[in-house]
């Protein structure tokens, strides 16, 4: 994959205001990146972002798009332990602090939500 940059995701909703909305950007945020021709490399999942991961969240299908094209998505693991979601993670792999912090350091560029 040519792009280097990373998408940092660390709330399972985009923007402030009401949830429900926050919710509804996020998956059209997703459902529009799965059809870009310009993903990221990476996409990292931190807090409540690791939520977007998991069976039955809305982003599961685009997120799956995304991998499927070669896009890598880490879930903080401290983070799926905190929420007890460890088990229900549907796409991408279990990450640690250690590889998020190398990958953040070494991009050319972050691109946090």
């Amino acid at each position: 994959m040519d792009h280097k940059q990373i998408l940092l995701i660390t709330a399972e909703t985009l923007g402030q205001g009401p949830a429900e909305l926050g919710e509804r950007l996020i998956g059209a945020f997703f459902h529009t990146l799965a059809e870009s021709s310009t993903p990221p490399a990476t996409i990292i999942l931190m807090n409540s972002g690791v939520k977007i991961a998991v069976d039955g969240a809305r982003t599961v299908s685009d997120l799956q798009t995304l991998a499927a094209a070669g896009v890598e998505i880490l879930a903080c693991g401290t983070c799926l332990g905190y929420f007890e979601l460890r088990d229900r993670l549907a796409v991408g792999k279990v990450s640690n602090m250690y590889e998020i912090a190398g990958k953040l350091m070494e991009a050319p560029r972050v691109v946090s939500l």
